[in-house]
């Protein structure tokens, strides 16, 4: 019997060592999937196999070969801040990754399922007082405009393509690595009004609703955010509480945009109050369904 008929599936990801990439990947092997790891750099093991973005060469016969193809490839968004050439990384590594893989889909007689391309909630800019789902219209702003981009790119695919928009992944990694750091050293503070949606999601969560996306019916954006909004005070507070600290600091407005200018801006102000109808539609639960629980489960 084969992987396909057994209901096991050979899943070709990009940037699977991220921080998301290796949950993602660990939940995929846990469920008896096959996965083909894309690297930059020499293959060390098994299952991964080399390719260059950049100059767009990628293996014919390994998107052939996959059932589905998961791309997260991009350069961090949380290396701060962002100078004028950092910001062009970060479009064009997103770019140049994705056209990779959609001209290798395109290319290949027996295309994969799917594609699953890594997005952001950047596109929806600052929207306060809206409640913003699949259906709400870009904002404005840099990564509004580079998620634009970036999924416009993506959806040139000939599969079912599915951009899904992330937030804030709650972990030990990733953007919440810098938060969890500062509140150990006692350096929990509210930033700026601490009223502004901050659109979260448990770690667990994200790479469960990825490996949920690689069997459903859906396409376009989806949402990959908690059923339930969080002010970024309450984010904040909680997880000073969880780690047994105190949260007695103020970071201004513009204390946030002077030190670190548009990313400052685009991260860590604007309020984001996206809530993931499509996956509560689909039928995907939650294993976290409050902030409160996903930290709770990161510092017991």
């Amino acid at each position: 019997m084969s992987d396909r008929e057994s209901g096991a599936l050979r899943v070709l990801v990009a940037g699977a060592s991220g921080y998301v990439g290796t949950e993602f990947v660990r939940q995929l092997e846990a469920d008896g999937h096959t996965v083909d790891r894309l690297t930059r750099g020499e293959p060390s093991g098994p299952g991964e196999h080399r390719w260059n973005p950049t100059a767009g060469a990628l293996d014919l016969s390994l998107v052939e070969a996959a059932d589905a193809v998961v791309n997260f490839a991009g350069a961090s968004i949380a290396k701060l801040p962002w100078s004028s050439s950092y910001q062009k990384e970060i479009l064009a590594s997103r770019i140049a990754a994705t056209d990779t893989i959609v001209n290798a889909i395109n290319a290949v007689d027996s295309t994969p399922q799917v594609l699953l391309n890594a997005s952001a909630v950047g596109f929806y800019g600052d929207r306060p007082g809206a409640t913003l789902t699949e259906d709400s219209a870009k904002g404005i702003g840099f990564l509004a405009d580079v998620v634009d981009e970036w999924e416009a790119a993506a959806n040139k695919a000939r599969t079912r393509v599915v951009t899904f928009r992330t937030g804030l992944v709650v972990g030990e990694g990733g953007a919440f690595g810098p938060l969890g750091l500062l509140t150990r050293f006692g350096l929990a503070a509210r930033i700026g009004t601490g009223a502004q949606f901050w659109p979260w999601i448990a770690l667990y969560d994200e790479a469960a609703a990825i490996r949920h996306l690689l069997t459903s019916d859906l396409a376009g954006p989806v949402n990959l955010e908690g059923p339930v909004p969080a002010t970024s005070e309450h984010v904040t507070r909680e997880l000073a509480k969880a780690m047994k600290r105190w949260h007695p600091w103020v970071l201004p407005s513009f204390l946030i945009s002077t030190a670190l200018g548009t990313a400052g801006k685009e991260l860590l102000l604007p309020s984001q109050k996206a809530v993931p109808s499509k996956l509560l539609a689909d039928g995907f639960e939650f294993r976290y369904q409050t902030v409160d629980e996903a930290i709770s489960a990161v510092w017991k």
